[in-house]
Order: structure tokens, then C-alpha cells, then sequence
């Protein structure tokens, strides 16, 4: 789309607006709202902003609105929209394209967008529309608050924001090719301000109280009318220059001339006296060419001075993302009069508004109510008006709101973020690198300003300064701050001006600190210290490391002694310690599997000497695990017990893996938790030691950088960092770390420098440093190649004070590996090779114990193997995290283990009778797969439980689980089965057989029916049969709605009355609510006991028939009376949905689940019913069954739970329930 054709109704619109006639405008009637049209045009504007970029193309602001402002400011409806729409088109054209558009045809719209602007500019540098802005703004500003509209404040700050777009317009030195002290656009747009009086409007809007407000905007203004000067030269306007300055002028023209005469002298050089068309040609000797032999020079000799073998070569490329970062201060002279009045105005800025604005601005900040990065306007202004009263005429009480150590705080905290900000945003790292240089800025201005406080003649004045030094010299923070950027500056994006600054405000930091530190014989500081470690768990129960086990013949030493001690005690000459427990009753391992740990104690009593604490554990140990007589017979005599612990003492018994104590950086492999701790303390100050911080290889490399270009630096500049590299040369006696062959060819370049008498500091700094190499040189001949590479401290002192320090030992270096024989190689390839086919071992843990050298560490190891070649990384090394997991088997163990099948092959349950007589601890997963490997069974169904058969229905398979539930996977081997694991807490999702799961599952699930009733029994009996028969009703019907839904959701369970709500803060009731699988209110936002999803509709239907196991004869005429009333209101909500079905008393049950045998039962419950009758209404009310009796069973073998007495099924009201595990049976078989 061409945009100079404009759009059809956008052409007309502007039409609409009114024309120009000479320089008198006449609008049209519909003038307003062509303006509001315009309005919303821009609202719809696409990604390519071609409104705003049609409307620019037309000069829309330079030829209808400016004029309609400057010649209708009495409408005000027009007036405001006008300003409205001028704020629109004026906003900077990062705010409309979001960022800089990377490619072509977006950053084209960028550019034509961004020329628009400046067309405005140029037109808004116009008195009489500032002053119209002006008079509008006066008049606003006149009200009082009270008659102040909501409109008038809009205006305010729409009228603010259009200044400072156009204030923000950038400068295009490409049309202006303006030099300095010429007037320039911002200039005429400032004078243009300045003569409006706009520049007093805002003046009084930053002093006044009534319109604080308006502070940031005002802050922000002030920004940008100043944004090209320099607050040093803007004091100094209009007064005498001082001689310090002429000085500086004067040197630096000597410079310039010094550098033209060189430069003469070498072209007269290169004219020959006579002409010859031969040159000649000359050999270079000590100086190859490409092959061996010398280099042959075809040109003069006075060419020969610079000559390169990159003399031809094409430049190597530099990635785009390497290239240094581009400048981005650009400081000019305006116009003498735009200066004479910036600078009168920053003057009463300082003395009328500076402290008020600044306090309302932090406060602003700390509140965050500005938008986002409006902090870098605050920590501008701190760094210029500082400098300019500084410049001007030093008045601390005019800067006292921001000379203080809660801005020295706020800076530090901001310049931090921003570097953490600029690490981590890749994307806009340049722009968090400006924002850190406003940050530095301000911080080094504060520096000044206290070092200037410290020369006032006033003694108030130098006390606060001795009280602000004090604070930050003895805060850490501060202290490491210049540090951390020192070490992480990156040219490619933070440019070469904030390292100049960064240079310039470490010197100001060092020498403020070393002048402190001089006028005290001690400083006492603040040190922090982060301490790392790593979470150990179980630590309590870890062992501690120890040695290798005794052998036999130190074992039969030891023994005699250890029978001496148990014969005093068998005689009683020797008492006994009391209280010692076998067992660790806080330790996550069940008391049942502690079996082996106690072993393990009694022997390591033995090993310690202990003889009468290890027949007290054996005794102990015997009481709490008798299955099997591992500890001795219960009747065992005095002569039994010690045999058995000599037979301990000599069993190599199992013991659980001990971590090793490695040093941090060898846990690499080890996924474990890291705490740290920060520990605070104080010290006292060595202002050497802190100097030795700057001895980096990182800090040198930056001071370098801006050595580098010595030419272009302030002589300022060219101080400060031969101050440092000689603190670090001379003071530290480093100057081996300047042994680089770039920084040597600098100081070539720079004593060969015609003007080299100007750089007399950095020239005698250049020659020291080259004597001290070459008197190095003399002693040690490695110092040439050692000229190649940037070195750090410790191979500076290395190079310095001889390479036989690693050698040696020094006690000031860590200790170091020794190296690797080729011995102990080819023993590392062998254990390697021999452990690497051991599936499941750890290959590095069992080739530690058999090396030569058992000082070697695990990393070691790990990195020997690596390096040659027999693994990849030390990845392939991970360790288990369990460190008392066995996984290798032993062949005692495997004896042991087919000694205990033998054994135990007719029991029930024979894994469960292997798992409690095993030695070693393992898994019973592991115990399987061996048992399988072993072949001593043929698949995993012959380990499960056998369950007693019991009588049941007839027909019913023993396929159908008594209780209905699934049991867990075993198909993952690294799953641990948990056979006392609550059963209606397990999915329904297994993978077994039904048989499988019954043969499991069954005697547990038995067992917690069990407790349930026991429960249940003893909460009836303390009164809470209430609560009790609410909680069924709320199973049933949670069961019930889970069927229909096909869905399951937590369920909570809202106690509505006061007695079952007293029931839910009972300990007793609670115990139950876990008991059938309920979960307490997981956080303070639940309120409730839940049901969780995971529970099926049977097994809510069993939970709450256990709990009406033994209802009938506990409960009393009351209890029956309001289950009579439950049951009946159950059935009026049933009976719209219900089937009435006939029951058949005498007909026998023909198969499991059929239509007779339901009708058989359905007798005990008459009235209506689904095709779930037997559970429905006896889930919906347990208590039921105690008032409506059912007819005595035809079929004994229907109730094998019945009492053989029949005549007590019909003795009314104390008739017993049917059993609920009858009842479950047959809902299972009409399931299937």
C-alpha cells in the first residue's frame, strides 16, 4: 500500500478538520468530531501503524492541529481532543512498535515512523504553542482542588505527556549536521519552553504540595530537557575558566602538535634524496618467511618498521553478537543562550524543588506506583544535580536528601538487579547494561559528594561523612560490588564508557577506603559466609565410617577377653546396663525388618569391648523377635548365650553402605539436597588483603581493555588504571600476571608513541614491567612461552618462585591426587573389566577396596576411567541412592535363602516367613526375581498367600474376592510390595488374576474389617452411634453416586448437625475416618474430611458394612427408632426409582447372582428395591437391620457366619444382623 495515497474515509476525515488560509485557520463545523474519528482511527491501527504513518505523510499536526490549538483555545471540548489525539500521534515509536523491529519491512515502518516524529518536532518549536500550552496549563493550575474536575485533571496530565513526547523525539544529526554552540531543534523546542514559561510551570509543580502528583512526570521532563548536557560544563557557564582547565587545553594541543610533527618526520623519511625506479630488495635476517629460510623484503626499509606477516591477509569477521557494544552517550554544547538558561534553571531546581521531588519520587518507588524502569530518571537526576552542585558552588544542604546511606542502598540494590537482569534477559542486555551505567553513575556521584563533604570547612558536614563512610565500608555489599563487575563485564554488551566509569569509581572507592583505614590502627567490618552442605538423610542412623573389618586371628585375640567380661556377668560380679532396646523405634525401617541392624550392633559391642551391652542386646533382640530362635531359645542357659555371641563376633555380617567423606566438588554425582546457611560475623580489616581481591586475571583483562585505547582516554582516566595495575604490580608483587605478549605489544606502541612524554606515568610504568620480565628471564627460560597465556595468581607465583612448589607440597596450595603409575593403571583396567560384567554392581565401590593406594577417591576413580577411555563420563558411575540396598548375593546368602524355602515351602504365606528370617535386608522384589532365578519356583503365583478356604455360597468361585478389592502391581521389580498396606487404599487397577489378589490380599483385609468393628463397637458404646450411622449413609451414598456417575470425585464430608460436628474432633471418631480411608483437611484452606477418589463403590459399601457388623446387638430402642426413620425416608427417595419385584422365599439359589437368589434375600428388606437391593437399603441405614429382622435363611449354607441357634433369629428386636461379608459376596457376583 502506497501510503501517500491515503485511505478514502481517513482523506475525508482530514478533510472534515477545517483549512488554512494564509496563517488564519478556519475549521469546519464537524471539525470536533473529525478529530474523535481520527481518535478512533488510531485505536484499530494495524501492526504497521499505517494511520499514524498516513496521517504523518499528510503534516495532519503541522497544518490543522497546531493551528487549532494556537487560534481556538477558548473550546475547550475541541481544545481536549485535540490534545488527545496530538498525544496519540507524538508518542515515541518504541511505545507503538513495542521493541526495534528486526526485520526489514517492520523496521522500515520503525524508521518512516520515527522521521514523522521529528517532522513534529521540528513544527512544535513554535512559542506560541508552548505558550498556549502554558496558559492552559496556568489556568488549570489556579483551581483549587475542590473546584478541580476530573477533567481538569485529565488535561493536566495530557497536556505533561505531550511536552514530554515531544521532548523524547530523538535528534537526527543527519539532517542537522549541527556542530556545537549551534542551535539545534531540542535546542529551539527548550528556548522555546523557556520564553512560554513553561519552565516555572514545572518548577512549581515539582516545590508544590497540592500537586505532588505529578512528581515523575515532572522528573521525567526535567530528564529530557537536560539529556545532552554535561553538568560539569553547564555550571561552569558563563563563568572565567579556571587555570586547571586552561591547563588541560593547553596540554592537549601540545599533543596534537607533537603527533604532527612525528608524522612529518616520517614522511620526509620515506623520500628518497635521488629517484630510483628500483627499490631494491633486502633479506631480513632472524626473521623466517613462510618456509626456512629468511624473509626477503621487496619495499624500503622505512616500510620495514611495520611490517606484519597479516600484511595482505583479509580480516577475520567478528560474530555480530562479539562486536563491542556501540556508545550511546552523546554529549554536545548548545547554544549560549539555551545554556546560560538551563543553567539558571537547574540552579533554582536545586534550590526549590530538588530535596522535596526526590523524596517524593523514592517514596513513589518504594511504593511502587510509577510505571516500570521509571527509577532510571531518579537515579539520574541524583547523579547530575549532584554533579552540578558539586561544579557550581558546593552546598551539601541542597543534595541532603539524597546524600544519605539509604541511597547508597537503593543504588546498590538497582545496580545489582539490573546485572543479575542483564545475565539473565540475553535479549535485552543492552538495555539493562544502560540501565546499570545510570545506576553506576549515581553511585560513583555519591562517592564524590562524600569525599567533597570530607573537605568542608563545616565540622557537622565532615562528621556526617565520617558517618556515611563508616556504614558502607563496613557493609560486605559495597565492598563487593566493584568485584563482581569487574568480573563479569562483557564488551559485546556493556560498551567501553562503562568500563571508564567502573575504572574511575573503583579508584575513588580504594582510595576513599586505604585514606580511612590510614587515620585508624584498626577496622572492624562485617563478613558473611555462605556455607553449603548437603542434606544427609537418616543421618542418626548412618554408621560411622570405619576401617577394615578385623581378620580371623585378630577376632580370636580379641575373644578370650570378651568370655572373661561374660563369665563376670553370668556370676554377677559385673552388672548389667539397663534400658538398651535391639531397636530404633524413629528410624522409617518397621521394627520387623531392624533384625539384621541389630546383629550388626551386637557385634560392633562386641568389636568395641562391650561384652555386657552386647548380652543385653542379645537378650532384648530375643524378646522383640522370637519367630525362628535367630537370638538364641527363650530357655537358653548362660553357656548357650556366649557361644551364640562368638558366633556373632565371627560372622561377617552385612552392613549398610557409609557415604564417603569426599570434598564437595567430588558429590557432583549425588543428587542430594543443598542448605545453605549465610553466617554473619565481623572481622578486622586488612586493606592489603582486600587489594588481593583485585588480583584476578578477569580485572586485569578489563583495565587492559581500556588501556588499550590510552588516546582517547582523560588524562583522569589514564591515572586510574596505572594506579591500579601498579597497586597490583608493585604493592601485591604481581607483576607476573602482566607477562602477556598483548599487553606488551601495547606498551611498544606506547613507548614508541611520538607523544609519549604526555603519558609520562604510563610510560614508566611500561618499562618497569618489561625489566622485570627480562630479569625474570635470566632465571627461568620458560618465561617466553609463558608469554602466550593470561595467567592467574597461582601460576604467576609459579612462574615467579620456580614450578617446584606442586612438587613440594606447599601447605598454602591443596593437597593434589598423586599421579597414576602405570601399574596402577593397568590394575584399574583389569578390577574395571573384571567387576563391569556383575550386573547391578556398583563398579566403582567394588573396585576400591582392592586398589594399592587406598588414599584414592571415588572421583578419582570415576576420572581415571574416563580418561582412559573405558567410559564415556562420570555419568556412567551414578551410585545408588540407598545406601543400605544390597545387590549383590553372596554365595552364603544364596545358601541361606534356599535353606529358608526348604523351610518354609508348606507355610501360608512363604515370602512373607523368607522376608522375617532373612539375614540381609532386601526387597521382597529382589527376593522373588533371585527366588525365580534360582528356579526354586516357576512363576510368582506359588509366593502368594494361601487363605484358609471357608464355607460359602454355593456356586460362588473363590475367584470373587471376599472384600472386593484389587491388589498392586508387581509387574515393576523396583516396586516394594507392602503386604500390611491398608486394602481400601489400593486402586483397583492391578494386573493380577482375581484368584491372586483374593490369595494376597484376603487376611489382611479380614483384619482391618476387624478393627473397624472393634472401632465401631467401642465409639457405640461412648455414645456416638449417631455420628456412626451418619458416616454410612454418607459411604452408601458416596458409593451410590460413583456408580451412577461412572466418576470419581473427593467427596467431603459436612457434618450438618452439632453432634456429628462434636463427632469430627473426636480422637476416637478420627482413628475410624482413617480406618476406612478418609484424608484429613490437607491445608488451612479445607475445612472437611474427604472421601478420595481412588475409592471404589465396593469398597465404600464394605467400609460401611464393617462398621454395622455387630449393630444389632449394641444399639437401643432409641438408635432403632431413628434407623427405622432413615430406612423409611430412604425408601420414599428410592421408590420413584425402584422396581417393586416379588420375593421368593422357598425357591433355592440356582447360580451365583441370579434373579432367584436376589429374590431369596430380598425378604429381609420388603418394600421396593434395584437391582442392587440387597446392599441398597442396608448401606443406606446399617441400623435397619436390628428393626425389620429378616426371615431366618432356608439354607443354613447361605449364612455360614449364623449362629446354629435359629430360634434367636426370630426373637424380635435382639435378632443379629446378617453378615456383612455374606452380603458383599453376593453384590460381587451380580456384578459379574
Amino acid at each position: 500500500m502506497d501510503l501517500y495515497m491515503m485511505n478514502c474515509e481517513l482523506l475525508a476525515t482530514c478533510s472534515a478538520l477545517g483549512y488554512l488560509e494564509g496563517d488564519v485557520y478556519h475549521k469546519e463545523p464537524d471539525c470536533l468530531e473529525s478529530v474523535k474519528d481520527l481518535i478512533r482511527y488510531l485505536r484499530y491501527e494495524d501492526e504497521t501503524r499505517d494511520v499514524r504513518q498516513q496521517l504523518g505523510a499528510a503534516q495532519i499536526l503541522q497544518n490543522d492541529l497546531l493551528p487549532i490549538i494556537t487560534q481556538y483555545p477558548q473550546d475547550k471540548l475541541l481544545f481536549d481532543a485535540v490534545i488527545r489525539l496530538m498525544v496519540n500521534l507524538t508518542q515515541p515509536a518504541l511505545l507503538c512498535f513495542g521493541k526495534v523491529p528486526h526485520d526489514p519491512s517492520s523496521r522500515h515502518c520503525f524508521l518512516q515512523v520515527v522521521s514523522y516524529l521529528q517532522a513534529y518536532k521540528e513544527a512544535f518549536a513554535c512559542e506560541k504553542v508552548f505558550g498556549n500550552l502554558s496558559e492552559k496549563l496556568y489556568d488549570l493550575l489556579q483551581l483549587d482542588w475542590e473546584q478541580r474536575q476530573e477533567e481538569d485533571n485529565l488535561l493536566i496530565e495530557r497536556i505533561l505527556l505531550l511536552v514530554r513526547n515531544v521532548l523524547h523525539v530523538p535528534a537526527d544529526p543527519e539532517e542537522e549536521k549541527s556542530v556545537d554552540d549551534d542551535a539545534s531543534t531540542h535546542d529551539r523546542v527548550l528556548w522555546a519552553v523557556h520564553i512560554s514559561g513553561m519552565d516555572d510551570l514545572l518548577k512549581f509543580l515539582a516545590s508544590a504540595p497540592a500537586e505532588q502528583q505529578w512528581g515523575l512526570h515532572v522528573l521525567e521532563i526535567v530528564s529530557l530537557m537536560l539529556r545532552d548536557q554535561d553538568p560539569e560544563q553547564l555550571a561552569a557557564v558563563g563563568q572565567a575558566r579556571p587555570a586547571k582547565e586552561q591547563a588541560a587545553d593547553v596540554r592537549d594541543l601540545e599533543l596534537l602538535r607533537q603527533r604532527e610533527l612525528a608524522e612529518r618526520k616520517s614522511r620526509a623519511f620515506q623520500r628518497g634524496s635521488r629517484h630510483s625506479r628500483f627499490g631494491g630488495s633486502y633479506v631480513v635476517q632472524g626473521l623466517k618467511s613462510l618456509g626456512d629460510r629468511d624473509l626477503v623484503f621487496h619495499k624500503g626499509l622505512h616500510n620495514l618498521k611495520h611490517y606484519s606477516h597479516d600484511l595482505g591477509k583479509e580480516p577475520r569477521r567478528v560474530p555480530k553478537r562479539r562486536q563491542p557494544a556501540p556508545e550511546t552517550e552523546l554529549h554536545r554544547r548548545s547554544a549560549l543562550n539555551v545554556r546560560l538558561f538551563l543553567r539558571d534553571f537547574c540552579g533554582d531546581f536545586l534550590e526549590s524543588c530538588y530535596n522535596r521531588l526526590m523524596y517524593l519520587v523514592k517514596d513513589q518507588l518504594l511504593r511502587e506506583r510509577g510505571q516500570q524502569h521509571d527509577e532510571t530518571y531518579y537515579l539520574w537526576a541524583v547523579a547530575f544535580f549532584m554533579a552540578f552542585n558539586r561544579s557550581r558552588c558546593f552546598r551539601p544542604e541542597l543534595v541532603s536528601e539524597t546524600v544519605s546511606v539509604r541511597t547508597f542502598h537503593l543504588i546498590e540494590q538497582n545496580l545489582t538487579a539490573y546485572y543479575e537482569a542483564m545475565l539473565l534477559d540475553k535479549k535485552e542486555a543492552t538495555s539493562w547494561a544502560r540501565r546499570m551505567h545510570l545506576a553506576l553513575k549515581a553511585y560513583r556521584e555519591l562517592l564524590t559528594t562524600v569525599q567533597e563533604m570530607d573537605r568542608s570547612p563545616d565540622e557537622a558536614v565532615r562528621d556526617s561523612s565520617k558517618i556515611i563512610k563508616n556504614n558502607i565500608f563496613y557493609l560486605m555489599e559495597y565492598r563487593e560490588l566493584f568485584l563482581t563487575l569487574f568480573r563479569k563485564f562483557d564488551a559485546s554488551r556493556q560498551p567501553r564508557s562503562f568500563l571508564r566509569d567502573l575504572v574511575e569509581t573503583t579508584h575513588l572507592f580504594l582510595k576513599m577506603l586505604e585514606a580511612f583505614c590510614r587515620g585508624r590502627s584498626s577496622l572492624v567490618v562485617q563478613s558473611k559466609r555462605v556455607r553449603r552442605r548437603r542434606k544427609q538423610q537418616s543421618r542418626a542412623h548412618q554408621a560411622a565410617p570405619t576401617a577394615q573389618p578385623p581378620g580371623p586371628q585378630e577376632l580370636q585375640e580379641l575373644w578370650p577377653g570378651l568370655q572373661d567380661q561374660l563369665n563376670a556377668c553370668a556370676q554377677g560380679a559385673e552388672p548389667l546396663p539397663e534400658d538398651m532396646v535391639p531397636f530404633d523405634a524413629a528410624s522409617e525401617t518397621p521394627v520387623e525388618e531392624q533384625r539384621a541392624q541389630a546383629m550388626v550392633r551386637i557385634q560392633d559391642s562386641l568389636l568395641g569391648g562391650q561384652a555386657a551391652a552386647a548380652l543385653t542386646l542379645l537378650r532384648s533382640a530375643r524378646e522383640v523377635w522370637p519367630e525362628g530362635a535367630v537370638f538364641g531359645s527363650p530357655q537358653a542357659a548362660v553357656e548357650e548365650e556366649t557361644q551364640l555371641l562368638k558366633e556373632i563376633l565371627f560372622a561377617p555380617l552385612p552392613r549398610p553402605a557409609t557415604p564417603e567423606v569426599e570434598e564437595e566438588e567430588e558429590e557432583e554425582e549425588e543428587e542430594e539436597e543443598e542448605l545453605e546457611a549465610v553466617q554473619v560475623s565481623e572481622k578486622e580489616f586488612s586493606f592489603l588483603d582486600y587489594l588481593k581481591r583485585f588480583a584476578n586475571v578477569s580485572v586485569v583483562k578489563a583495565y587492559i581493555l581500556l588501556l588499550r585505547s590510552y588516546r582517547q582516554n582523560s588524562a583522569h582516566t589514564n591515572h586510574c588504571v596505572a594506579k591500579m595495575l601498579h597497586r597490583i604490580a608493585y604493592d601485591l608483587k604481581m607483576e607476573a600476571l602482566l607477562f602477556q605478549l598483548s599487553v606488551f605489544c601495547l606498551f611498544d606502541r606506547l613507548i614508541s608513541d611520538p607523544s609519549a612524554a604526555a603519558y609520562k606515568e604510563l610510560v614508566t610504568f611500561a618499562k618497569y614491567i618489561l625489566g622485570k620480565f627480562f630479569a625474570l628471564v635470566a632465571t627461568n627460560k620458560k618465561a617466553y612461552v609463558e608469554l602466550l597465556f593470561w595467567k592467574s595468581t597461582a601460576t604467576a607465583r609459579e612462574m615467579t618462585e620456580g614450578y617446584s612448589l606442586l612438587e613440594e607440597g606447599d601447605s598454602s596450595r591443596p593437597h593434589r591426587a598423586p599421579k597414576w603409575t602405570r601399574q596402577e593403571e593397568e590394575e584399574l583396567r583389569e578390577l574395571f573389566l573384571k567387576y563391569k560384567g556383575v550386573e547391578g554392581a556398583d563398579i566403582v565401590g567394588s573396585i576400591l577396596p582392592h586398589l594399592q593406594v587406598p588414599s584414592r577417591t571415588r572421583k578419582q576413580v570415576i576420572k581415571q576411567l574416563v580418561q582412559l577411555g573405558l567410559a564415556e563420563s562420570a555419568r556412567d558411575f551414578r551410585r545408588e541412592r540407598k545406601g543400605t540396598r544390597i545387590v549383590l548375593w553372596t554365595e552364603e546368602q544364596e545358601m541361606e535363602l534356599q535353606r529358608l524355602f526348604e523351610e518354609f515351602r508348606g507355610a501360608d504365606d512363604i515370602l512373607g516367613s523368607i522376608m522375617r528370617h532373612l539375614t540381609a535386608k532386601r526387597s521382597k522384589a529382589r527376593v522373588v526375581e533371585k527366588l525365580l532365578s534360582l528356579g526354586l519356583v516357576a512363576e510368582r503365583k506359588e509366593l502368594y498367600k494361601k487363605r484358609k478356604q471357608k464355607p460359602g455360597l454355593p456356586g460362588v468361585s473363590e475367584d470373587s474376592s471376599p472384600v472386593g478389592a484389587a491388589g498392586p502391581e508387581e509387574e515393576s521389580d523396583s516396586e516394594e510390595e507392602e503386604e500390611e498396606e491398608a486394602a481400601w487404599e489400593e486402586g483397583s487397577a492391578g494386573g493380577r488374576a482375581a484368584e491372586g489378589r483374593q490369595e494376597q490380599h484376603g487376611e489382611s483385609r479380614a483384619a482391618l474389617e476387624q478393627d473397624v468393628q472393634g472401632l465401631a463397637r467401642c465409639l457405640r458404646q461412648g455414645g456416638l452411634a449417631g455420628p456412626l450411622l451418619w458416616l454410612q449413609n454418607c459411604l452408601n451414598r458416596a458409593a451410590d453416586d460413583r456408580e451412577e456417575d461412572g466418576t470419581a470425585q473427593p467427596t467431603p464430608l459436612v457434618p450438618l448437625s452439632e453432634e456429628n460436628e462434636n463427632a469430627m474432633e473426636d480422637e476416637g471418631f478420627q482413628q475410624l475416618l482413617r480406618k476406612v480411608g478418609a484424608r484429613a483437611p490437607a491445608n488451612e484452606q479445607e475445612s472437611f474430611w474427604r472421601l478420595p477418589a481412588k475409592l471404589s463403590p465396593k469398597q465404600l459399601r464394605q467400609a460401611a458394612a464393617s462398621m454395622a457388623g455387630e449393630e444389632g446387638t449394641a444399639g437401643g430402642p432409641e438408635q432403632r427408632a431413628r434407623a427405622l426413620q432413615s430406612l423409611q425416608l430412604a425408601r420414599r427417595k428410592r421408590a420413584a426409582l425402584a422396581e417393586v419385584e416379588t420375593p421368593q422365599l422357598q425357591q433355592p439359589p440356582a447360580s451365583p447372582g441370579t434373579e432367584p437368589e436376589r429374590d431369596q434375600l430380598g425378604h429381609a428388606w420388603p418394600g421396593p428395591k434395584r437391582n442392587r437391593a440387597v446392599l441398597s437399603d442396608d448401606d443406606e441405614n446399617p441400623e435397619s437391620q436390628a428393626v425389620a429382622p429378616a426371615l431366618p435363611s432356608p439354607d443354613p449354607d447361605l449364612d455360614p457366619d449364623a449362629d446354629t441357634d435359629t430360634d434367636s433369629d426370630w426373637d424380635g428386636e435382639g435378632a443379629p444382623a446378617p453378615h456383612p461379608r455374606k452380603r458383599l459376596r453376593i453384590e460381587e457376583e451380580e456384578e459379574d
